[in-house]
């Protein structure tokens, strides 16, 4: 029985979650691959700390370099993260003809395009299922199982962070630093937590899942990211009483002749299901025309399913290698002299519904002078509330619209705070159209 030799690169989380299954799973992985995987060498800048596993004659070295450079590995695993260290160690292992496996999202949303085209001259293969939703599959499925069809649009919840802060805040009214602290003290949020709060890590794999759905070049720098940190409990309470949740989403649809992508805090009706994805939980819904709708749902990040994710490309390669072929799957699901540059919508652009919330002053007119700046800007009101409790003179006014374009919308509330009708910045969320049931 062949034998296929496996490197690791960075020993942390998910790298020692991948050589825990490496080892525990021996058996099993062999009865299904039909090959021993055998993990070779495992690199680290820290060689003594104690992982809590039984790495064998598995060899633990500081020398990243010696395990590109070893003939024997066929396959490499990155599990440094970052853009810079790991970068150059998946070019150097593609150009030493190795297949890698990684799951850093963020070095593929920014130099994935290349990254790709290197696997491409090398001939070997280049796969990364845990870089989007953890444990979900993502990836095969855009890439394999939804082969036959066009894919419309996904919607996707993929930070297990900004869900839990947001389940937070929606079940215990808790402000929102409150459910960050929570969130940090059960490990979901780092110390640091801008990149899942302000909505970067999202677009980091609505960046790949767009390249993925579409056959396009992969186009973070387009994306349209806002984050979580001005939600408040009273915006949550507004949407339950109008029959929406509050969620991060990373929303992708396909046009005639550009693509959306965009990620934001969306209301979305309760009778979505997405609605109901709470706690530390991913999932992502694929509309696509010979299908309809799809969700997959499950763990977004966490050693033991980002390790799953990670086995299984290592069985995909393992299982080519075996049968002789290299890139039997192109990497981003289609042929790579049709992968096309499809430009992304402007957010200026977009057209969709709102959720807007004033802090008007209780004065005669103050409504209907807010009303007659969004109605000379093409935009119509669905529905007004004015209800709470007076205080220091305000009250919150939340208007619902229906279809707008943004641009026009972002043109009335500049003009809207160039009165003396509302203090503060209002609050804007875009609700999403196609969730509606």
């Amino acid at each position: 029985m062949k034998t296929i030799n496996i490197g690791i690169l960075g020993l942390g989380v998910v790298g020692t979650g991948v050589a825990r299954l490496l080892k525990e799973k021996k058996q099993l992985l062999t009865e299904r691959t039909g090959a021993v995987l055998n993990l070779k060498t495992i690199a680290d800048i820290d060689t003594t700390r104690d992982r809590g596993i039984d790495l064998g004659a598995t060899v633990l070295t500081t020398d990243a370099q010696g395990i590109i450079n070893d003939p024997d590995i066929h396959i490499i695993v990155e599990t440094i993260g970052g853009e810079t260290l790991a970068r150059d160690f998946i070019l150097k292992a593609l150009d030493q003809k190795k297949h890698v496996v990684t799951a850093n999202k963020a070095l593929l949303a920014s130099h994935g395009n290349d990254l790709v085209k290197k696997a491409k001259g090398s001939g070997v293969d280049l796969a990364f299922e845990a870089s989007c939703g953890g444990c979900m599959p993502i990836i095969k499925s855009l890439r394999e199982s939804l082969v036959a069809n066009h894919i419309r649009s996904l919607a996707a919840i993929l930070n297990g962070t900004c869900n839990y802060i947001l389940t937070k805040i929606s079940r215990d009214g808790s402000a929102f630093e409150d459910a960050l602290k929570d969130a940090q003290a059960l490990g979901y949020a780092e110390a640091e937590p801008s990149l899942d709060i302000d909505g970067f890590d999202t677009a980091h794999k609505l960046a790949i899942l767009n390249s993925l759905a579409h056959g396009m070049e992969i186009n973070l720098k387009d994306i349209h990211v806002e984050g979580i940190r001005h939600i408040t409990p009273v915006d949550i309470e507004f949407a339950r009483e109008f029959g929406y949740a509050i969620k991060l989403l990373a929303i992708g649809k396909i046009h005639d002749r550009h693509v959306e992508a965009r990620v934001h805090p969306t209301m979305i009706p309760l009778s979505n299901p997405l609605a109901h994805v709470d706690g530390s939980m991913n999932a992502v819904v694929i509309d696509a025309d010979a299908t309809g709708r799809t969700m997959l749902y499950g763990h977004g990040a966490g050693m033991m399913p980002t390790a799953s994710a990670v086995l299984s490309d290592i069985v995909d390669i393992a299982r080519n290698i075996i049968s002789g072929t290299q890139r039997r799957v192109p990497i981003l699901g289609v042929q790579d002299d049709h992968i096309r540059p499809i430009p992304i919508l402007a957010m200026s652009e977009l057209h969709t519904r709102y959720y807007l919330r004033f802090e008007a002053q209780d004065h005669p007119g103050v409504l209907a002078k807010i009303s007659g700046i969004l109605g000379e800007n093409n935009i119509s009101i669905e529905s007004v509330h004015q209800k709470g409790l007076k205080s220091n003179g305000k009250v919150p006014v939340v208007m619902i619209t229906h279809t707008a374009k943004e641009a026009w919308v972002q043109k009335a509330l500049g003009e809207i705070l160039k009165t003396d009708s509302v203090v503060g910045d209002p609050m804007v969320i875009r609700i999403e159209e196609t969730a509606r049931e």
